[in-house]
């Protein structure tokens, strides 16, 4: 059905001018004159009709899933690092005091650049879209830090023939990899979740969520999966090289095949290139309703004096009508101009993020302690499987027994943190169903006090058959830190467009990139905490078990937060 029937989109309707010295309120009077309704009903006369054409459409679960697979990727290159990261740094030589630095340096960059980057891409206007330009970029970038990390100590022995220098050259060459990857694969999650919000409606983004979660942990299985085999003495392994280049062969194949497929699963709208005269338009309509609010998520701007703004309205089109100005609006909200986008800092997006709602802080502390707790655990537990359960020794000579039995204790641990990826996916699925007994905050509890019971058992009783069994408990943390703080957001925001909806106001919402950036960025903060005092802690303890502890008691210490500061949502 169209919005304005044939006879009155075709006849144009009277508008007085605005005197030039005259406020623009008085403009408004004057244009609003004659309607008998209320300035907020003559904005929004036709406000179902609106906000249903703006809806983006329902999408199929096909799609959806096509759209997920780049977290199946993400997470199986994840894997890969997660897994042989601390042995490939310890067996290229890297002092044991010094391991865990190298955490630092991707998540302090990713920490001051994730909001300029999530805020750029709700005003980026590529022919693309706002989303996919930095999607593929990000891509590339992890591509080639899964190469250096992984070929970095084989390429630079072929290369350099002194001993001592090789050393410092395949340290410097895969730490410098796995900085990058790391990087690259932290920011990209944000604006994977912003493609996701942007081209779904509020009920697919529920279900895209799962999605993500149960191809998520799918794609940490098989990650740890190949991981656990031992390719150096397969046919395949002969052929590459080593294991490192087998593992690296699946990794970058599944990789660059499932970035393809999620970048052409689902359009996505691109800002369009507004004219001057449109920018005008809109900027008029703005200023007629009073949308330029310097809220959370918003670029602060430059004041308009009422001449100006009077002047600006003189050149809008002599015809109006209520959805007329109402799409004026709604189109400059999601297309800001190109002077706010100028002037786009990092300290406006610092104090923006500072200036959020109480309950986003509180889910962005919330978000920091669950990942300062599952990184403590993951980050380090295939060394914990080799050192403390299995008695080896990453330091000894690579032919002796201990370092052998170091070997072993990776290889299960890959086998216990396939066990947990497989968790993740079957507890994605579970949620569904516990939702509507327990609630979003309800799930976020129960994920953290799951993992911080689970990993203090670990830690306290580091059996093989035990540890195993209890990695199940990864599982249910990581698709909880997955989906449960993404979907409070997107209840968050769609409470604040009913809100708006129902006052009749036209102020637009943060953007979503903004919000899942801030997310973003706990993630990076949770590194930098865990790389900054873990190694410190492992000297002053003189044992790995001390990491497994520090996982659990920051995990539940999430608990309680959760419990008392969460924001509960039906």
């Amino acid at each position: 059905m169209p919005l304005l029937s044939e006879d009155q989109s075709a006849r144009a309707q009277p508008c007085p001018v605005p005197e030039p010295d005259k406020h623009i309120s008085t403009s408004l009077h004057q244009y609003s004159a004659g309607y008998s309704g209320s300035k907020v009903d003559y904005v929004d006369s036709d406000e179902d009709s609106l906000f249903a054409a703006v809806e983006p459409p329902r999408r199929s679960w096909g799609r959806l899933i096509l759209h997920g697979l780049v977290m199946f990727g993400r997470e199986f290159c994840y894997a890969v690092e997660a897994a042989f990261v601390t042995p490939v740094l310890l067996s290229v030589g890297l002092p044991r005091s010094l391991y865990s630095l190298v955490w630092l340096i991707s998540p302090i960059l990713g920490f001051l650049l994730q909001p300029i980057i999530g805020s750029a891409s709700d005003y980026c206007r590529s022919s693309w879209g706002r989303r996919r330009p930095y999607i593929l970029s990000l891509g590339i970038l992890m591509l080639v830090g899964l190469t250096l990390f992984l070929n970095g100590d084989a390429a630079i022995s072929a290369l350099v023939s002194d001993k001592s220098l090789r050393r410092i050259w395949a340290i410097v060459i895969v730490m410098f990899g796995v900085v990058l990857f790391d990087f690259a694969a932290d920011f990209i999650d944000g604006p994977i979740k912003a493609y996701l919000f942007d081209v779904c409606s509020h009920q697919d983004k529920e279900r895209g969520l799962h999605y993500h979660a149960l191809l998520t942990g799918l794609g940490g299985a098989c990650g740890y999966l190949v991981g656990a085999m031992d390719w150096g003495h397969s046919m395949l392994g002969r052929l590459l090289g080593s294991e490192y280049q087998v593992i690296y062969f699946f990794s970058a194949l599944t990789w660059g095949i499932f970035l393809t497929v999620h970048l052409f699963s689902i359009p996505e709208t691109p800002l369009a290139k507004a004219t001057s005269a449109s920018d005008s338009s809109s900027s008029s309509a703005l200023l007629l309703l009073g949308s330029h609010s310097n809220g959370y998520g918003a670029i602060a701007t430059e004041p308009v004096s009422p001449t100006v703004a009077a002047s600006i309205t003189d050149l809008r089109p002599r015809s109006f009508s209520a959805l007329g100005e109402a799409n004026s609006v709604t189109s400059s909200a999601k297309q800001p101009n190109k002077e706010d986008q100028k002037k786009m800092t990092f300290k406006s997006l610092m104090k923006a993020i500072f200036n959020m709602p109480s309950h986003y802080r509180c889910l962005c502390v919330s978000h920091l302690l669950g990942w300062t707790a599952f990184l403590c655990n993951m980050l380090f537990f295939t060394d914990f499987m080799g050192q403390i359960v299995y008695k080896g020794n990453p330091y000894a000579d690579h032919s002796s027994t201990a370092y052998a039995t170091y070997e072993r204790g990776v290889e299960v641990g890959c086998w216990g943190l396939c066990i947990n990826a497989v968790f993740s996916a079957l507890y994605s699925y579970v949620q569904r169903f516990l939702l509507p007994y327990i609630g979003l905050k309800g799930l976020y509890f129960v994920g953290y006090f799951v993992f911080g019971v689970g990993t203090s058992l670990i830690g306290l009783f580091p059996n093989i058959i035990a540890t195993l069994a209890l990695c199940s408990v990864f599982g249910v943390m990581s698709s909880t830190l997955y989906t449960i703080p993404f979907n409070l957001i997107a209840e968050y925001q769609h409470e604040e467009e009913a809100q708006l909806k129902q006052q009749g106001s036209s102020q637009s919402h943060r953007g979503t990139g903004m919000d899942c950036a801030a997310l973003t960025c706990m993630v990076q903060l949770a590194q930098i905490i865990v790389g900054a005092g873990l190694g410190a802690l492992v000297n002053a303890a003189g044992s790995v078990v001390v990491v497994v502890l520090s996982a659990s008691t920051m995990s539940l210490f999430g608990c309680i937060f959760i419990a008392l500061f969460i924001r509960y949502v039906e």
